[in-house]
């Protein structure tokens, strides 16, 4: 029982800290634009480079297909 006297109030305090960070998130915007991030993920164009280098090294190997 004398340990509730000490949880509880770490309790409070954590719960009192994820409310404050929470309302800081909304208050910043964080929430704002959730779509956004999840299109980019999955419609992000690769690098121009990057496919060059990915297609100079497939026919150099041989995978190259006619």
């Amino acid at each position: 029982m004398p340990s509730l006297y000490l949880l509880i109030p770490i309790a409070l305090l954590f719960v009192g800290l994820a409310a404050v960070l929470y309302w800081w998130a909304v208050r910043s915007g964080q929430y704002r634009d959730l779509d956004r991030e999840a299109d980019r993920i999955l419609y992000h164009e690769p690098d121009p480079s990057k496919r060059q280098a990915n297609d100079i090294s497939s026919t150099e190997e041989g995978n190259d297909k006619p």
